[in-house]
């Protein structure tokens, strides 16, 4: 009669929970079947918000073990000293502007079908042929110079800034910010290159020895450049988008060729600077809401407050000489539309406001 074998037990490895593995920590909602990663701004959280906050896992809020990557010298992450302002929790930004993948392309998309089509019906009707010709020396040698500072912002200053921001929220919207300067250089350079095959004797190459050579743009080319050397992230964008833009940007984009193009026969012109204007906007919102967060920490808002009196008083009047030194441009208009004066004394009262919502005094270098 055979006998029953015992069953041989294996020895098989228990695996071993250490809480250092993804997710072990507890979050808003862990305990529900339907939960986030993160408290929404409002009662549902919105598409924004779903494919934005916390994609880039953060060890201080879910992760035990750090970060699993690091540079050759050892530095891991996103370290957040890489900038001098402090945050009780950066995670608490989120873009007003609520950019993400889908808008930048939908956005961006809807800008240039625009523009084309604005182009093509000034073919049609044969409007450029009707150009003041004192104004296309305008354009020729200094609106699309200004070309020139919006790629260097968008690509030297937005997107290095992009990869050194502590959160998803922040570097969404600073890369946001970059992929829009650069959308609208091209548009300057394309709108360019349309007038040079539609009025005779366009100088489609002016504007390289105007941003070059000009001694009008060279205080604007040395600010640029400046900005683009800023190694702090948050200093990179608060000296672009809070100072730079409202005294230099605004300046002449909205102060001088919005205001004058029209009375010289372009009607082009206007619409394609406007969408340039509209996203310096709209970074100046993400800038408004990202900075007054943080000049209103509880715990590091005074500090944060004195650092970025310290940014306005050192980027503040490179900005507003750069804007002075553009003044002769428009003694340049054929048709006097508007005055230097005023241009500069609206983009300071802009300065201001922007400042008052950020908590910050106005420096006193602004009308120095």
């Amino acid at each position: 009669m055979a006998t029953d074998t015992p069953v041989k037990e294996r020895s098989v490895p228990k695996p071993q929970f250490t809480d250092a593995e993804a997710g072990a920590r507890e979050f808003p909602s862990s305990d529900s079947r339907s939960f986030n990663y993160f408290t929404p701004r409002k009662r549902r959280a919105t598409v924004y918000e779903d494919v934005t906050v916390d994609v880039q896992p953060d060890p201080d809020r879910y992760l035990t073990q750090g970060w699993v990557y690091a540079f050759a010298d050892g530095t891991a992450g996103y370290p957040q000293e890489w900038t001098k302002l402090k945050s009780s929790n950066w995670h608490e930004f989120l873009d007003p502007n609520e950019e993400w993948e889908q808008t930048i392309y939908r956005n961006n998309a809807a800008v240039v079908r625009q523009v084309q089509q604005n182009i093509a019906n000034a073919k049609a009707a044969g409007s450029f042929a009707n150009l003041n010709r004192g104004w296309t020396k305008v354009l020729e040698q200094h609106v699309f110079a200004w070309a020139h500072a919006e790629h260097g912002i968008g690509m030297h200053v937005y997107i290095p800034a992009n990869r050194d921001a502590p959160t998803n929220m922040i570097n969404n919207a600073l890369a946001v910010g970059g992929a829009h300067k650069l959308r609208f250089a091209q548009d300057l350079i394309l709108y360019n290159l349309e007038l040079g095959e539609q009025i005779e004797g366009f100088d489609g190459s002016a504007h390289k020895t105007t941003w070059q050579e000009d001694p009008h743009w060279q205080a604007t080319r040395e600010n640029v450049e400046e900005l683009t050397g800023i190694r702090d992230w948050a200093e990179a964008f608060f000296a672009t988008a809070v100072i730079f833009e409202p005294l230099v940007g605004e300046l002449f984009r909205s102060g001088l060729v919005m205001q004058a193009a029209a009375l010289h026969g372009d009607y082009v012109t206007p619409s394609l600077m406007g969408n340039g204007e509209s996203d310096a906007t709209r970074e100046q919102r993400g800038a408004r809401a990202l900075f007054a967060m943080l000049a209103n920490d509880e715990r590091h808002g005074e500090e944060n407050r004195a650092t970025m009196q310290s940014w306005l008083s050192t980027w503040t009047p490179p900005s507003v000489s750069a804007g002075q030194q553009l003044q002769p441009i428009w003694s340049q208009l054929p048709e006097k539309v508007v005055r230097f004066e005023d241009s500069l004394g609206r983009s300071k009262e802009r300065f201001e406001s922007l400042l008052g919502d950020i908590s910050l005094e106005t420096p006193k270098e602004l009308n120095a």
